[in-house]
């Protein structure tokens, strides 16, 4: 083992105060800014949820009005989805795929920090809104109830232009992440030997480059309706509504597996380390991904079944989104098989990869359940429906994300994070989840509505309120104490091991935090779990004693993709408030790329 790791120094070449963190370039330390933003913005977003479940513990209660309500819930949505679990997934994209594939940084490095920054501005732009009227319009936004007449604040506004903003980096990493993994992987490193995490990396890409555009559309269509006057969804004056909910679903719910797939790919490396196995059914697992990303495409109109579409609309929709159950179940098979028989080792990441299992197959069974249009229409617009996309998006990304924290940790950071206080802290979110959404099944069956803020007594649904926010308030419990855990491993003493979980792909054939250029040699590998083969099958180790003086070419940090992120959004804030600023953040904007050309792309790193 120590012919793999002993080339690479553990000493950095980059310094970390704030202007270094502001110019950086290094996908390792973008990784961490997306990381810990992103966790700032689930802590808020966590909040919102506190607040609603507060106000839903008891009938007739009075914590938040209904237009807090209405707000919070919106923001709660759009915060959970674009700034915490996508933005958490960019952060493993960014750590892991490069030293997976054997590369020294991704394809466009000052890309790379743009999309992050973009990302950072967006999501302060959403939130500033709570000061001048937050959306309330829920995260999907239906007109009418968000055309001017019935949304007059400038929540909407933001609504559009931050989700516009955060697009534009998604879209801009999408595109890095897709020419990283197809032209940089190290030699040896055919598609069929690429780690599972690559695979679902590549593939949620591509659902970003096709699903985004067409949303950015009806976006600024939503704009021009607000701001200028055009009737695009006002069917007073000849507009469609429904059009709306077509281009709004067509990437709402591919946006399911942009969230679920990255977190599937972390179960997928989690589950075969602990199992000391690998995992089964690799290439089925690989096609069930690519199955997934095609079919995400063609089952939008299953969120539309209440709408009126009609029988054949309806039959066409519910057999598409039966069919995408298949390779759903494909991976799930696939994990249970690789559990079967296994030497399995009893650890924190390892716990909530299994319950990332056990979780996402509870919501993806009620999504079948509503596949059936007939079931669907007595669902929609229930709590049922909140527990289920729930035990998709929080028993699953949420509960993957955090197996994939635990698992990675050492490598980003090159400290522990304690096992005691981790297994602690899963039997808290685990229980504490199930509390706060397993009764909404049955709040949903007895008539509950969602988005309401408050209710009636004597209706039967107290006692399921009362136990959920209970769980809720254990959820939050759970997550206090994992801020206590981090805080902890990074004031340990104790450094983690090059390869401290004995793991089978490249990032662990690296020093723990990798050095800045990530591999003195590009290793080469001859399958898919090349660590493995070197430490137990005789073969080479993927990664070489270096022989001689190294001279390796980095790209230099810069600060103009702050500048063009900060022009872009005070030319949203512009369209808001006042349109001079507009021009303003445009000039900054133009200028900022030009004086990026110029630029040299590379230095020395040592």
């Amino acid at each position: 083992m120590a012919t793999i790791t002993q080339t690479l120094p553990r000493t950095r070449s980059w310094r970390s105060g704030a202007w270094d963190w502001i110019t950086t370039v290094d996908h390792k330390q973008i990784a961490k800014l997306y990381l810990f933003a992103a966790a700032a913005f689930f802590a808020i977003a966590g909040l919102e949820a506190m607040l609603l479940r507060t106000q839903l513990a008891v009938p007739d209660n009075d914590v938040i009005g209904g237009n807090a309500y209405n707000q919070l819930f919106t923001m709660h949505g759009v915060s959970m989805i674009f700034l915490a679990v996508m933005p958490l997934n960019a952060g493993f994209f960014n750590l892991v795929v490069p030293l997976q594939i054997g590369a020294r940084d991704v394809a466009f490095p000052r890309l790379n920090a743009l999309s992050f920054w973009l990302f950072l501005f967006g999501g302060i732009l959403l939130n500033v809104s709570f000061f001048s009227g937050a959306p309330d319009g829920g995260w999907f936004a239906y007109p009418p109830l968000t055309e001017k007449a019935f949304s007059p604040n400038t929540g909407m506004e933001h609504w559009v232009l931050g989700l516009a903003v955060l697009g534009t980096s998604s879209i801009i990493s999408s595109i890095n992440f897709i020419v990283t993994v197809l032209n940089l992987r190290s030699p040896g490193m055919r598609l069929t030997r690429m780690p599972l995490f690559a695979w679902m990396t590549l593939i949620t890409s591509f659902l970003i480059i096709f699903a985004f555009p067409p949303f950015t559309v009806a976006a600024i269509l939503l704009l021009t309706d607000r701001v200028v006057g055009t009737v695009f969804f006002d069917a007073s004056a000849g507009g469609d509504p429904v059009l709306w909910q077509h281009m709004f679903w067509f990437m709402g719910h591919p946006e399911v597996y942009v969230l679920i797939l990255p977190p599937m790919g972390v179960v997928s490396e989690v589950i075969p380390t602990f199992s000391r196995k690998p995992l089964f059914g690799y290439t089925a697992v690989v096609f069930s991904g690519i199955s997934i990303g095609f079919l995400g495409f063609a089952v939008w109109a299953h969120h539309m079944f209440a709408v009126g579409l009609g029988p054949v609309a309806n039959a066409v929709f519910t057999a598409m989104t039966m069919l995408i159950a298949i390779p759903t179940g494909v991976k799930v098979l696939n994990w249970s098989a690789t559990l079967f028989r296994a030497s399995i080792k009893i650890t924190t990441p390892m716990l909530f990869a299994v319950s990332f299992v056990g979780l996402f197959t509870v919501g993806g069974l009620s999504g079948m359940m509503h596949a059936a249009s007939p079931v669907d229409l007595q669902h929609t617009d229930t709590y049922f429906i909140v527990a289920h996309f729930h035990y998709v998006l929080f028993g699953g990304s949420v509960f993957g994300i955090l197996a994939g924290l635990y698992y990675w940790w050492p490598k980003l950071t090159g400290r522990m994070l304690s096992e005691g206080w981790g297994k602690i802290h899963w039997f808290l979110m685990f229980v504490g989840f199930n509390l706060t959404f397993a009764p909404m099944h049955m709040l949903g069956n007895d008539g509950m509505p969602r988005r309401v803020y408050t209710y009636a007594a004597g209706q039967g649904w107290d006692g399921w309120n009362l136990v959920a926010t209970a769980g809720s308030y254990l959820t939050a419990a759970g997550f206090l104490l994992f801020v206590f855990i981090v805080l902890k491993g990074m004031r340990g003493r104790q450094e983690a091991a090059d390869d401290p979980w004995d793991g089978a792909t490249l990032e662990w054939a690296t020093a723990s935090p990798p050095a800045e250029h990530n591999f003195d040699v590009i290793p080469t590998v001859g399958s898919n779990r090349p660590v493995w083969d070197a430490k137990y099958e005789g073969a080479d180790a993927p990664v070489k004693p270096a022989t001689g003086a190294v001279h390796i070419h980095m790209p230099p940090s810069s600060y103009w993709p702050i500048v063009v992120a900060a022009g872009l959004a005070l030319g949203a804030v512009g369209v808001i408030y006042f349109v001079p600023l507009s021009i303003v953040g445009l000039l900054i904007t133009f200028y900022a790329i030009f004086a990026w050309t110029q630029e040299p792309t590379e230095v020395g790193a040592r």
